[in-house]
């Protein structure tokens, strides 16, 4: 079912060399079941998201997406990266129970272990907002996504209103510098989320 992997660092720093300042999101097992059951097919309908080949969630956690983007997006590879080996060792069971064959897979967001054009579609629920490094570490994980991004692939992303809406305090002040990434072309946008195309 899903594989855990530890990929090779490819000289960038590793994760736990990088996270000094990471800090995980408590579990609320309430939120989660929200995720799954309105949040990500509203988003998926909203957007009107089709079939994707190749997507990765970043800052998966716990893998409650992934189920849901699998039933729904019918990739045929999907891929669930998180700093956190614990939330992953989660995503993995949460998986297995699911049976939704997944890679997932240990890394930070700034420092992709994928190589360029790897990827149809990305998602973010919130974890660009909140990397460590403040708006330069937002920046990375921005660079590092249209890396590993095919040309003229989506990038879904969730919006200031979103995370306000989750994280009223730990968002406070967090954007994202949009404008030094200008091969993101805004597509759409549904209140919560966003889709950029890369160009």
């Amino acid at each position: 079912m899903p594989t855990l992997l530890t990929p090779p660092t490819q000289g960038r720093a590793t994760p736990a060399a990088r996270n000094s300042e990471y800090q995980a999101f408590g579990n609320l097992v309430a939120r989660n079941d929200l995720q799954a059951l309105v949040e990500i097919p509203t988003m998926i309908r909203a957007l009107r998201l089709g079939h994707f080949g190749r997507v990765l969630e970043v800052g998966c956690g716990r893998g409650i997406a992934l189920p849901v983007l699998d039933e729904r997006l019918s990739p045929e590879r999907l891929v669930g990266l998180d700093i956190d080996e614990a939330l992953l060792r989660e995503a993995d069971r949460n998986c297995a129970r699911a049976g939704v064959r997944a890679e997932l897979v240990h890394g930070d967001l700034r420092a992709l272990p994928f190589d360029d054009a790897s990827f149809d579609l990305v998602i973010d629920f919130g974890t660009c907002y909140h990397v460590s490094g403040g708006r330069r570490g937002s920046l990375q994980a921005l660079l590092e996504i249209n890396r590993v991004l095919r040309r003229g692939g989506a990038f879904v992303h969730e919006t200031p209103v979103a995370q306000h809406l989750a994280h009223p305090i730990r968002s406070l002040g967090r954007t994202l510098p949009w404008k030094r990434v200008p091969s993101f072309f805004r597509e759409k946008s549904a209140l919560l989320w966003t889709l950029r195309t890369k160009a």
